[in-house]
């Protein structure tokens, strides 16, 4: 409940800001720096929520991160500027990941071998709910008021109140990573390069998507679908994807993935389309490629790591991607400014562009894993709600079990996974 709350808060806050910020004459860039404000935040959360938890406990912590979101809505309400938006949306950033965070390491703590995968997937498709509703429910009202504002404020201090009033043993610590490049590097050249590329991309996209609707006269319902549909079709596409990519060489897959999103780019790039039954197919198309590569990356990752990293690659990956996801928005938003809105695709494009060519460069230097060392392909939720605790919550117990150990033992060379890709 507190999930689906935080999701739904999360799912307005993301689109009123954008839409709003528009309707008062933002420029593209300033609203571009909105989207590097939350990553900034996002990461920040994921890296420096665990010592928080130590300090003060999960219900405190968790109580404060909803209430601090709630007042970062608020403000954004009151004082309406791009420079105080900017600092403002890291906050509200900060504390989702870390709100977020908490919320899985409850459900991580209360589920075991058995039930870990049914309550994954059941989290994943409440959380995909809620953050659709959330933003479809701006198609009700009128975004120039004052009435989104305050529903996602009321709706982030609603999802403090279940772990509140809860009786529920406190969990375990949060699970903490570090970003060490060169191990990731080492372990995956393609993944780390493809994870800052699907980081830019996609982080532009999920940022500046309401603003090119807006500009190329989309109506109000149909910028909710615009947002809503690309993340609903890279759920749908994520099962067949991950059995193809489980039989084939992944790397192949990615590309493939990445041609389709690429023909995407170039339809909204080249065509200039405004019709929003033809807007509205290629955000899908768009969506089914872009929002289903995360995993596809992080599972070839896995592949090459050592025993007991699961979760240290899966966590490295995505703080690449969350500085994949700081570059992105800044860059989208300035070239919306200078070339016109079209040129957010031009931005996504020359990310998939530069994904491919690296991925056809690995494929002439490194053979394709074997079958039998592969691991299983794991579906993940939307990319930018992922954290170090999402990535324990969705491993099954043995996987778990190999990570604490890895987690708890003296750092060394060789325990962060040297297999050359």
């Amino acid at each position: 409940m507190g999930s689906a709350f935080l999701l739904f808060a999360g799912g307005v806050n993301s689109l009123i800001l954008p839409i709003r910020g528009e309707a008062e004459g933002f420029s593209a860039a300033s609203l571009g720096l909105l989207g590097t404000g939350w990553a900034i935040g996002y990461v920040m959360g994921c890296l420096r929520t665990p010592a928080l938890v130590a300090r003060v406990g999960h219900i405190r912590a968790f109580g404060a991160m909803c209430a601090i979101a709630a007042i970062a809505v608020l403000l954004s309400l009151v004082l309406m500027a791009p420079q105080v938006w900017i600092p403002v949306r890291a906050l509200s950033g900060f504390c989702f990941a870390g709100a977020a965070m908490i919320v899985e390491s409850w459900l991580n703590e209360r589920s075991d071998a058995a039930s870990r995968g049914r309550i994954f997937g059941i989290y994943t498709m409440v959380n995909l709910a809620a953050t659709t509703a959330g933003q479809m429910v701006l198609t009700l009202g009128d975004a120039n008021g004052y009435f989104f504002f305050v529903l996602a404020a009321m709706v982030y201090c609603l999802a403090l109140l279940p772990t509140a009033i809860s009786a529920t043993t406190t969990p375990k610590p949060l699970t903490q990573v570090s970003l060490n490049l060169r191990s990731l590097w080492k372990n995956s050249p393609i993944a780390v390069f493809a994870v800052l590329m699907v980081g830019v991309s996609n982080a532009s996209f999920g940022t500046l998507a309401a603003v090119y609707g807006a500009r190329i006269g989309l109506s109000l319902a149909d910028i909710a679908l615009f947002a809503s549909i690309p993340i609903l079709a890279g759920a749908a596409i994520q099962i067949p994807i991950g059995i193809a990519s489980d039989r084939l060489d992944r790397r192949k897959v990615l590309i493939a993935i990445t041609v389709f999103a690429l023909l995407a780019d170039a339809m909204f790039l080249f065509t200039g389309t405004t019709q929003p039954v033809v807007v509205l197919g290629l955000s899908a198309l768009f969506g089914a490629t872009v929002f289903s590569m995360y995993p596809v990356i992080a599972a070839h990752a896995n592949d090459h790591a050592e025993p007991g990293t699961y979760i240290q690659v899966s966590g490295g990956l995505l703080l690449v991607f969350g500085i994949g996801s700081i570059i992105g928005p800044t860059t989208a938003g300035f070239a919306m400014t200078s070339f016109g809105a079209a040129s957010l695709f031009a931005v996504t494009g020359a990310s998939h562009v530069l994904l491919i060519l690296f991925a056809i460069l690995r494929l002439g230097t490194a053979p394709a894993v074997m079958q039998e060392n592969k691991v299983s392909f794991q579906a993940n939720p939307i990319t930018r709600a992922l954290t170090p605790e999402t990535v324990a919550l969705g491993s099954d117990q043995a996987e778990l079990d190999a990570d604490q150990l890895a987690a708890n033992a003296p750092a060394n060379s060789e325990r962060t996974g040297v297999v050359q890709e």
